[in-house]
C-alpha cells in the first residue's frame, strides 16, 4: 500500500477526533459534565457511543486474526461479547443508573457502606482499564508499522497523547460526540471495503475452504481436543458475564436520563454490535482462503484489500480500513481513560475537574509504558483476559449487590479479592511468560470457569458468615435500585461520604 494513503488516513481520524472533541469542550463546565456528561445523553446517541467504545481493536482487528488461525470456533467470541448485553440488560443496566453513582467504587460504598471495598473496586477497575488499554496501544503501532514503517510505539504514543487530549478537555461530554462518530466510521470501514472484496472473490471463481480446513473448523477453542471443550466455555462465560464489569462500558449507563434510558440504551447497542460483528467473521474467512500464512494475523483485515483488489482502488480500501482501525484503538482508549480517570481522580487525587485531568494522564502513561515493554499477545487474547478479571469480580458485585439484600460490606471484600486476585494472577503469568501447555495452560488462559463460580460462592458463603455486616441502610438502597424514577424517589446524585 501507498504509505501517503495510510499517513493520510490516520492523520484525517486523528484531526477528526480532536475537533470533534473540540466541540464538546464547549459544553463541559461543571464536574458533572467531565464525569457523567450531566446524564442528558439519549439512547440512540448513547448507544453509538458504546458501540464506539466497545468495538476495540480485539473486534476490528483480533476476530479476523483470530479466525483466519483458528476457524469457526472462534465466532464464539463474537457472540459473547454481543450477548452480553442481553444479561447487562436483565439484570444491571436499569438499577445500575438508579443508583446515582458516577463510577463503580462509587456504587460499591454506596450499596455496601463500606470504604474498604470501595478501594478495592477502584484498584480493580484501574487494573482492568490498564490491562484494556494495552493492546489498544500495541496495536495502534502495528498497524501504524503496516502501513508506514515506523517503529512500532509510535502508534501508541499517538493515540495516547490525543486520548489524553480529548479527555483533559472535555471529558464524557466531549468523548460521547467522538465515540459516537467513531462507530459509524468503525461500520463504514469494515463493509464498505468487504462490498469489494466479495466482488473480487466471486470474480475469482468462490473459491471456498478445502474439506480438511472445513473440518478443522469443528474442533474445539484453538483445536485443543484435551482441554479445548473447557475453554471454550470458559470463554463464552468471561464474555457473557465481563460485558457488565467493563468499567468503560458501565460509566456510559450513567450519562442515560433515567433507567428506562439506559435500558433503550442496550437494546439499541444490542442492533448495533450484531450489524459489525457479522464483518469481521467475513475478513476471517476470506483470509484462510488466500492468505493463510499470513504473519502477524492480527494484520489480515489491512491485508485483503491490497492482496484481492490491488492497485490504487487496493490502497484506498487499505486506507480507509486503516482509518477504521485507528477510529477503534481511539474510541476504546477514549472510554477507558475516562473511567479510569473518574476512578484516580475521586479516589486517589482530591475530585473535581482538576484532578480529573491530572487522573487522564496518569491513565494512559502507565499502560504506554507497559505496551511498549511487555510481551506482545494477540490483542483479542489480552482483551479476553480483562473479560475474564471484569467477570470473576464486578459480575458478582453488581449482580448480587443489585438482587441479593443480604450481601455484606465482607463478603463483598472477600470475593472481590479472591475472584479478582485469581483472575488478575492467570493474567500476570499468561502475560509475562508462557505459551504454557495442559490443564495449567488451559486454566491460566482462560480462567473464568473456575474463577467466576468461586467469586460469587465466596460472597455467599462469607456473607451468610456475617449476618452482621449487612448495611444499615441496605433497605433504603434497594428501593432507590429497583423503584422507577416516575415514582419521584431518585433525585439527584449519589456522593461519596468521604467527599
Amino acid at each position: 500500500m501507498s504509505t501517503a494513503y495510510g499517513v493520510t488516513a490516520v492523520v484525517l481520524v486523528v484531526v477528526a477526533a480532536v475537533l470533534i472533541g473540540a466541540f464538546g469542550i464547549r459544553l463541559s463546565r461543571t464536574t458533572s459534565d467531565f464525569y457523567v456528561a450531566s446524564r442528558t445523553v439519549s439512547p440512540l446517541w448513547n448507544a453509538s457511543a458504546i458501540g464506539g467504545e466497545y468495538l476495540s481493536a480485539a473486534s476490528f482487528l483480533g476476530i479476523a486474526g483470530l479466525i483466519l488461525a483458528y476457524g469457526a470456533d472462534m465466532l464464539w467470541l463474537p457472540v459473547g461479547w454481543t450477548g452480553g448485553y442481553l444479561v447487562l440488560l436483565v439484570l444491571v443496566s436499569a438499577p445500575l443508573r438508579r443508583s446515582g453513582a458516577y463510577t463503580l467504587p462509587d456504587f460499591a460504598e454506596a450499596r455496601l457502606e463500606s470504604m474498604a471495598v470501595r478501594r478495592v473496586a477502584s484498584v480493580l477497575v484501574v487494573l482492568i482499564g490498564w490491562l484494556y488499554l494495552m493492546p489498544q496501544f500495541q496495536s495502534a503501532g502495528l498497524v501504524l508499522r503496516t502501513v508506514t514503517g515506523a517503529p512500532v510505539w509510535v502508534g501508541g504514543v499517538l493515540v495516547a497523547a490525543v486520548v489524553a487530549v480529548n479527555v483533559m478537555s472535555g471529558g464524557m461530554r466531549s468523548i460521547t460526540f467522538v465515540q459516537a462518530f467513531q462507530y459509524w466510521l468503525k461500520l463504514t470501514a469494515l463493509a464498505l471495503p468487504l462490498v469489494f472484496l466479495l466482488m473480487a472473490w466471486r470474480a475469482d471463481g468462490s473459491p471456498g475452504l478445502n474439506a480438511q480446513d472445513v473440518a478443522g473448523w469443528a474442533l474445539p477453542l484453538s483445536g485443543d481436543r484435551e482441554y479445548g471443550l473447557y475453554s471454550t466455555y470458559s470463554l463464552i462465560l468471561a464474555t457473557f458475564l465481563g460485558t457488565m464489569g467493563l468499567p468503560h462500558v458501565l460509566v456510559r449507563f450513567y450519562t442515560n436520563p433515567d433507567g428506562r434510558a439506559a435500558r433503550r440504551t442496550t437494546l439499541v447497542v444490542l442492533s448495533l454490535l450484531g450489524a459489525f460483528y457479522l464483518l469481521p467473521a467475513v475478513y476471517g474467512a476470506l483470509g484462510r482462503i488466500y492468505v493463510p500464512g499470513l504473519e502477524g494475523r492480527d494484520t489480515v483485515v489491512l491485508t485483503l484489500p491490497g492482496h484481492l483488489v490491488g492497485g490504487v482502488a487496493g490502497d484506498l480500501l487499505t486506507a480507509l480500513v486503516t482509518a477504521g482501525a485507528f477510529a477503534a484503538f481511539l474510541s476504546t482508549s477514549s472510554g477507558l481513560t475516562v473511567s479510569v480517570a473518574g476512578v484516580i481522580g475521586q479516589d486517589i487525587l482530591k475530585g473535581g475537574v482538576r484532578s480529573f485531568r491530572t487522573a487522564a494522564v496518569l491513565a494512559v502513561i502507565v499502560p504506554l509504558a507497559l505496551a511498549t515493554s511487555a510481551r506482545a499477545l494477540p490483542v483479542a487474547d489480552v482483551v479476553g483476559l480483562a473479560f475474564a478479571v471484569a467477570a470473576s469480580s464486578f459480575c458478582p458485585l453488581l449482580v448480587l449487590g443489585i438482587w441479593w439484600r443480604r450481601l455484606t460490606s465482607a463478603g463483598a471484600l472477600a470475593g472481590l479479592l479472591v475472584g479478582g486476585g485469581l483472575a488478575c494472577g492467570a493474567v500476570l503469568v499468561t502475560i509475562a511468560g508462557g505459551p504454557y501447555t495442559g490443564l495449567a495452560g488451559a486454566l491460566l488462559a482462560q480462567p473464568a470457569a473456575l474463577t467466576v463460580p468461586v467469586a460469587f460462592a465466596v460472597m455467599v458463603i462469607v456473607s451468610l458468615l456475617t449476618p452482621e455486616r449487612i448495611p444499615a441502610g441496605v433497605a433504603r438502597t434497594m428501593v432507590r435500585l429497583h423503584t422507577p424514577e416516575t415514582l419521584n424517589v431518585n433525585r439527584g446524585d449519589w456522593r461519596p461520604r468521604h467527599s
